[in-house]
């Protein structure tokens, strides 16, 4: 059974920064292109970053030079580094595999996420 389990959320002033962290058991961690998404109230959820096998990786146009994605597959562990942070940013995140997800848009499994608010 495929667990995600993320964390390192919280509340932040806009320009700060945060880590999050995603443990995944269950799978061949090393053979997935692994990504980070996000949901904002009321909106779609939406592909943030992805990190491939080799450690390629893309963004949205939104978060580049901002946030860095990077993984430890001796820990099964994506990270998500987010700097310079904007209320806009403020969304669940969530991790999952990206192939996965592309195969299964409206019937994906996902973790509980982490909740990022960025306020004054």
């Amino acid at each position: 059974q495929v667990q995600l389990v993320e964390s390192g959320g919280g509340l932040v002033q806009p320009g700060g920064s945060l880590k999050l962290s995603c443990v995944a058991s269950g799978i061949i961690f090393n053979a997935y292109t692994m990504a980070w998404y996000r949901q904002a109230p009321g909106k779609q959820r939406e592909l943030v970053a992805y990190i491939t096998p080799t450690s390629s990786t893309n963004y949205v146009d939104s978060v580049k030079g901002r946030f860095t994605i990077s993984r430890d597959n001796a820990k099964n562990t994506v990270y998500l580094q987010m700097n310079s942070l904007k209320p806009e940013d403020t969304a669940v995140y969530y991790c999952n595999r990206r192939t996965y997800v592309d195969r299964n848009p409206d019937g994906a499994s996902w973790g509980q996420g982490t909740q990022v608010t960025v306020s004054s």
